[in-house]
């Protein structure tokens, strides 16, 4: 941060420049973990893929794309910025077309795999170039430019996904990144210029490093994917993927700690505010892809809404993150960033705590403030824990320790979707069995209730005490998914209120006055 009286260097055009195409092309990467989740059903009849098939769409592109953000850092290395970023965003736009033109679900699934893994070198290479190529008295402004890309994306997702695929079709949710992606290519390849490649790490490449990570990160977030909705480890294959992930978990630990080259420098841990700042980054995981699939499982299986009314109810999050991005980096100058990310989480909490009112008629304007709530919370989180994380590090562990940072949100958004898809099962089945006590031919509620559901039904004559009991069943079983709903926001509440607890833990640091300079 610049002394008092002392005017910041200023910005170098081309290097803005520059870095504005290589935002805008991790936005892409980022905005396709989410934008097919509003549409998974058109895709699934466009290609005639089974219930059980089409979650891979999302799946195979969120397991190799987690495994390469942490190895984005070495490769970056090796190949340069320019190679590795041109090269990403080229193969990103290539396998998108493949995506676009596949016939059938196994050619989905390949693209789709193929897209993540090449795309995800993306995101760690930006965070990594922003606290390398400007000057560190710049870091209020440029903190919060991949702050809203890194949460904007994901959040938009969804709504973009239903806008394309309501007003054209599905093929557009991949054929949008053609265009843009050609330009990020070309602007890459002309206009990076940050480092030079380092050919020769190449030679003490560590392959077996690379299998290891690759079969901890994959089996890891295949078992938090499909685990809860696979029971778990009462799954044949969720068990084995367990087993061979912690083989593999362990063997990866025990190479990075005794080799000399490690795939992976977990060094940067050893840094007190890298370390606090992926902890908190963990958790902000949760509130950015927990709270951006429970609102539209909500708005889908309680409310009945379509793709585009649920992008256009969750569209509200991503204007407020809009409108905040630059108020994020103005607080930046003003105050410790330990209040910033402790106000933020507070406003996590508020938000899901209003929600834990919820009822099965809640739809636009009832989850409206929970939605600014988490839209102004993101910003004001993001932007603090990016620069504790990282703003401190010195250059030459930035590219590495980007992707640990990077991978650590994305981690937690896969911890927190498989805890809440838990919760969600396990509090369903627990009211279930206690309204079925309720809901019984003793009640005279129930009685009554039924009664004018048949009278209400009587045109169906015969029928009519058949449909009556359905339907009773059927609101008995949306009572009992809303008071689940209900359920998971409360214990997010107490999980951000702890968080927040958390802050005056940190250790308070000042960006290190020119470390990296721009150069």
């Amino acid at each position: 941060m610049a002394a008092p009286g002392v005017v910041p260097p200023p910005i170098d055009r081309r290097r803005l420049v520059t870095f504005v195409f290589m935002v805008f092309g991790m936005f892409m990467a980022i905005l396709d973990i989410q934008i097919v989740s509003a549409s998974l059903s058109e895709i699934q009849a466009g290609l005639s893929a089974s219930a059980d098939e089409i979650s891979w769409v999302q799946t195979s592109y969120l397991i190799a794309e987690v495994i390469m953000i942490p190895l984005s850092g070495l490769l970056s290395r090796v190949l340069s910025t320019r190679w590795m970023f041109a090269l990403s965003a080229g193969g990103f736009t290539l396998m998108s077309l493949m995506c676009a033109f596949s016939s059938s679900i196994e050619e989905m699934i390949l693209w789709r795999a193929l897209q993540g893994f090449i795309g995800g070198g993306m995101i760690p290479t930006v965070f990594a170039a922003a606290y390398t190529i400007f000057p560190r008295e710049r870091q209020s402004l440029i903190s919060p430019v991949i702050g809203l890309v890194a949460t904007l994306a994901p959040t938009i997702g969804p709504t973009i996904g239903g806008y394309l695929t309501d007003l054209f079709s599905w093929h557009w949710l991949f054929l949008v990144n053609i265009v843009p992606g050609i330009a990020v290519t070309a602007a890459a390849w002309l206009l990076i210029d940050f480092d030079q490649p380092q050919l020769s790490l190449i030679r003490t490449f560590d392959w077996w490093g690379l299998l290891f990570m690759a079969g901890l990160l994959g089996c890891a977030e295949y078992v938090l994917e499909e685990g809860p909705a696979d029971d778990w480890f009462e799954d044949g294959t969720i068990l084995t993927l367990t087993c061979v992930g912690l083989a593999a978990g362990i063997a990866f630990f025990w190479r990075v700690l005794t080799t000399q080259h490690p795939i992976v420098d977990l060094r940067a841990f050893t840094n007190r505010n890298f370390a606090a700042g992926c902890a908190f980054s963990f958790i902000m995981g949760i509130g950015l892809y927990g709270l951006t699939y429970l609102y539209p499982l909500y708005l889908a299986r309680v409310r009945g809404y379509s793709a585009l009314q649920i992008g256009e109810t969750m569209f509200v999050t991503g204007v407020c993150m809009f409108l905040m991005a630059p108020v994020a980096g103005r607080l930046m100058r003003l105050l410790d960033p330990r209040v910033m990310m402790a106000a933020g989480f507070m406003g996590f909490a508020v938000g899901t705590w209003i929600v834990t009112g919820l009822t099965k008629d809640w739809d636009f304007w009832e989850l409206l403030l929970p939605q600014v709530c988490r839209g102004v919370s993101l910003m004001i989180c993001m932007v603090p824990i990016n620069n504790i994380a990282l703003g401190t590090l010195p250059p030459d562990r930035l590219k590495n320790a980007s992707g640990l940072f990077n991978l650590t949100r994305n981690l937690g958004g896969a911890v927190g979707l498989a805890l809440i898809n838990t919760v969600l099962n396990d509090r369903l089945d627990l009211h279930l069995a206690r309204l079925h006590e309720t809901v019984t031919w003793s009640s005279a509620t129930a009685v009554e209730r039924l009664n004018g559901l048949t009278q209400s039904l009587s045109a169906l004559g015969s029928d009519a005490g058949s449909a009556a009991l359905e339907t009773l069943a059927r609101l008995v079983r949306t009572q009992a998914l809303v008071m689940s709903f209900a359920d998971v926001f409360l214990i997010l509440t107490f999980l951000f209120v702890a968080m927040a607890c958390l802050t005056p833990l940190i250790k308070r640091s000042q960006l290190a006055s020119g470390a990296g300079g721009g150069h």
